[in-house]
């Protein structure tokens, strides 16, 4: 069986479709804006209300087949856009007044079982991990970036404590020859790793992820994305964010805390006042996870988190705090290549 093929016989899980559903209420229409396409699972479900228009973007030309089926099925009420979605305002107008902007984060199930895509640890093929649109691949990071700088990455990125001692073993295996694939990867980062038989996980899952992220500037993005769909938002426009792993889900809720009517007060001796300076109303600071039903026919809707909030009226400014948070990441995902 071919990759495409196999591909096509994919299952495709759109995360926590119905507890998205039932927050933007489709039904009552409007324009929906689905920044992250890949199946289009989530624009499949909106569309089916006939009052509905979808606006998405993907960064993968490989979700271009897919956006072509729905835009025959709904030529007028769909339209598809192969671009980052840090470039939202690029394709975007303000006058859009989407009623809702969604980001389903992280890997698509397409991009995990695409074996020349290098996601997967037992991929023989080009080690690649590109989602699209990229300046460089996971075999430029592994191969050339800075053996401390490699530790510094996998450390941070990837929250994985021998983030030294993976960066020296890969070292050691590219100073002989040049690292090609996920599989070869994956076993040099198991040889550093003591006692891996014990892990419940693949012991290269927290590097493959800090790699992938820096391929794909992924925190970046993500910051990028929330600041520009914060502008493009109005009074009562909701902001949808479903993450997959501690850093996302760390980045969305510090921006959802910083801009919201339930930001903490400086001190608890000064009066409560009205925050004339946020941009979200919040309705709770815990996320929404995925139901055992949902678990058990899609074991990836386990470590999902979803989060929200509504925009206010309140005049768009540039949240410098909010990235001087989480500036670490941004000069990580910088480094030239």
């Amino acid at each position: 069986m071919n990759a495409t093929m196999s591909l096509e016989k994919t299952k495709h899980y759109p995360v926590m479709l119905n507890q998205i559903l039932s927050i933007i209420s489709p039904q009552h229409g409007g324009t929906f804006i689905d920044c992250t396409f890949g199946g289009g699972g989530y624009s499949q479900a909106i569309l089916k209300f006939s009052g509905t228009k979808v606006v998405a973007i993907d960064r993968d030309k490989l979700t271009q087949k897919y956006a072509n089926t729905l835009k025959k099925k709904f030529p007028k009420r769909f339209n598809f856009f192969q671009e980052k979605f840090s470039n939202l305002n690029k394709v975007v107008e303000k006058q859009t007044n989407p009623k809702a902007i969604i980001f389903d984060l992280g890997l698509s199930s397409f991009q995990l079982v695409d074996k020349e895509r290098g996601f997967s640890f037992d991929s023989n093929n080009f080690l690649n991990m590109e989602m699209g649109i990229n300046e460089y691949s996971a075999y430029d990071v592994v191969n050339t970036l800075d053996k401390n700088y490699l530790a510094r990455a996998i450390k941070v990125l990837g929250e994985e404590k021998d983030g030294k001692i993976i960066a020296n073993k890969i070292d050691k295996y590219r100073s002989k020859k040049p690292i090609t694939n996920s599989k070869e990867l994956a076993f040099i980062i198991k040889s550093a790793k003591k006692n891996y038989k014990n892990y419940k996980r693949n012991p290269a899952t927290k590097t493959f992820q800090a790699i992938r992220i820096l391929v794909n500037q992924e925190l970046t993005e993500l910051i990028s994305g929330l600041i520009e769909a914060t502008k493009l938002l109005a009074n009562g426009g909701m902001l949808i964010v479903v993450s997959f792993h501690s850093l996302e889900d760390k980045i969305v809720k510090n921006f959802f805390n910083l801009y919201s009517n339930l930001k903490r007060n400086p001190s608890r001796y000064l009066p409560i006042k009205e925050n004339e300076l946020d941009l979200f109303k919040l309705i709770s600071k815990k996320p929404l996870v995925a139901d055992k039903k949902e678990i058990n026919s899609n074991i990836r809707s386990r470590s999902a988190k979803l989060r929200y909030a509504i925009r206010n009226n309140n005049s768009f400014f540039y949240p410098s705090e909010f990235k001087s948070k989480f500036i670490n990441y941004l000069k990580l995902e910088s480094k030239e290549i």
